[in-house]
């Protein structure tokens, strides 16, 4: 009979930091590991310690470079495997590919079901994430998929704030759920902007509010912010539409490109968003505000060494 014994967790070079916080949470060290690219491009992985029936755990959000993140990963979870591991379990708090969820367009790939299919035959027995774009991505994969959600943490910081006469506002269609969670943990109305997304290209046309927004203050919800150009479009409706002050919310901060100098830029009272993502320093900016998701992290990993529910963190 299979055992999982000691608990080990390892980390990639996306993002180190994250990791010891993890770490720090369960009272363990990161585990041992040697991760690097020879000259001609090639990356390289050896698990400095034994991990033979042990529960071992690979830290890797895909963050920028984000291909080359995966394939560190890809690489991790073969080396862990070749080692013997007990059960590996791959931690990847921010799922990159989301978006290619469908096929919306004539001859074009499934992405996101193609990384899933990626991560199972390298090694990984499950997978353990944070706020998917699209819930159907759990159905991608044949292995076990724990989805965390960073909207406590999120919701838990406005309640502090105390945000007089507030709307939630979902940024699309497509996120109005999540937003409407958010709405009724801080005791406030949801309204939701309709958009319609131009081609492939990281612009949208915002079309119409849904709901009540004059005079209020308005909090932007969504479950990533990459460029910013849909954030943008959105405030610049609200605004248009009387709002009185607008916050905003997302789990990702993926911001590429010109996405942290629009906020920046931008009549953005606060950006809140978690360390999912490591954020570099030119990116920060006195707007933005980094919220840790280690000790949600920590304690899912606990729970699913221990055989507990992970369900019972959100009731």
């Amino acid at each position: 009979m299979l055992r999982h014994d000691e608990l080990k967790v390892f980390a990639g070079t996306a993002h180190a930091s994250l990791a010891r916080d993890v770490c720090q949470y369960l009272n363990i060290p990161v585990g041992k590991s040697n991760v690097f690219k020879f000259s001609n491009d090639n990356t390289f992985v050896q698990i400095g310690e034994n991990v033979r029936q042990r529960d071992v755990f690979l830290i890797q959000p895909f963050a920028y470079p984000v291909n080359d993140h995966i394939m560190e990963l890809l690489i991790m979870l073969d080396a862990a495997k070749r080692a013997s591991a007990g059960r590996i379990t791959a931690v990847i708090p921010y799922y990159a590919y989301g978006r290619t969820d469908k096929k919306d367009q004539p001859r074009v790939p499934i992405t996101a079901r193609l990384v899933a299919d990626l991560l199972s035959v390298a090694g990984a027995d499950r997978v353990l994430t944070i706020d998917l774009h699209a819930g159907q991505i759990q159905g991608f994969f044949n292995i076990p998929v724990d989805e965390l959600t960073g909207l406590p943490i999120l919701a838990r910081y406005f309640q502090e704030k105390a945000l007089e006469n507030l709307v939630v506002v979902a940024v699309d269609i497509g996120i109005s759920k999540r937003a409407r969670d958010m709405a009724e943990r801080l005791g406030a109305s949801l309204a939701i902007i309709e958009k319609r997304r131009i081609g492939n290209v990281d612009s949208s046309e915002s079309l119409n509010i849904i709901g009540d927004v004059a005079g209020k203050t308005a909090l932007t919800f969504d479950d990533e912010t990459d460029t910013a150009g849909s954030l943008m479009a959105a405030v610049e409706a609200l605004r248009a539409a009387g709002v009185k002050d607008v916050y905003s919310c997302s789990t990702h901060a993926v911001l590429s490109g010109p996405g942290a100098e629009r906020i920046e830029k931008s009549p953005i009272k606060e950006m809140v968003v978690t360390d999912t993502l490591p954020l570099a320093d030119e990116k920060h900016n006195g707007k933005i505000t980094v919220l840790s998701v280690a000790s949600l992290l920590g304690e899912a990993i606990h729970r699913i060494h221990e055989g507990l529910s992970v369900g019972e963190m959100f009731k």
